[in-house]
């Protein structure tokens, strides 16, 4: 039973009728969609679901047989997405670690909002140094203005996939097509 939901649990990259990447879900949805005749293969994944009766191989992608229209999504305001959009990268000193904290450019003292344009990630050191000040009372400066990320599909993988990184067989169809 392990092996079963391993298999159903793997991620499979859902392409949009103009063959453009929609969503990754995971492969019993797709398999659903596939005998429902909502979407087709287009690539093989690794794995099997074996019943007694039939074999399926698991998808890696598939396309739907009808046009999705979604509306712009917004990337959640989340301490993960915040180091995500700034690469894991203190944006005082540049140093690259997972060992970050928030930082409120503006702070909240001052009236500073908890918004995208006003959160940065910051090392503990430069947050500590920079303390409840602002930046320029702290002779500090940003590295890179901070703004709201734009959702893309690149940001769908980061939460749908382990490492954030697109699975073997994806490469071509995350192409970006213009």
């Amino acid at each position: 039973m392990t092996l079963i939901r391993n298999v159903t649990a793997a991620p499979v990259l859902v392409l949009n009728l103009n063959y453009e990447p929609v969503n990754v879900t995971n492969a019993r949805r797709a398999l659903t969609l596939v005998m429902a005749s909502k979407a087709e293969v287009l690539e093989i994944g690794r794995g099997r679901l074996n019943s007694p009766s039939t074999s399926i191989e698991c998808p890696s992608v598939i396309r739907l047989q009808y046009m999705v229209r979604r509306p712009k999504r917004r990337i959640p305001l989340t301490r993960r997405e915040v180091f995500l959009r700034d690469d894991y990268t203190c944006q005082y000193c540049g140093l690259r670690t997972r060992d970050l904290t928030l930082d409120h450019v503006i702070p909240r003292a001052k009236g500073g909002k908890h918004t995208w344009d006003n959160l940065v990630s910051a090392c503990a050191p430069c947050n500590h140094k920079k303390g409840h000040r602002t930046i320029e009372q702290a002779h500090m400066h940003l590295r890179s203005r901070p703004r709201e990320p734009r959702h893309n599909v690149y940001s769908i993988l980061r939460r749908s996939t382990p490492n954030g990184e697109p699975m073997e067989g994806w490469g071509h169809w995350l192409v970006v097509r213009g």
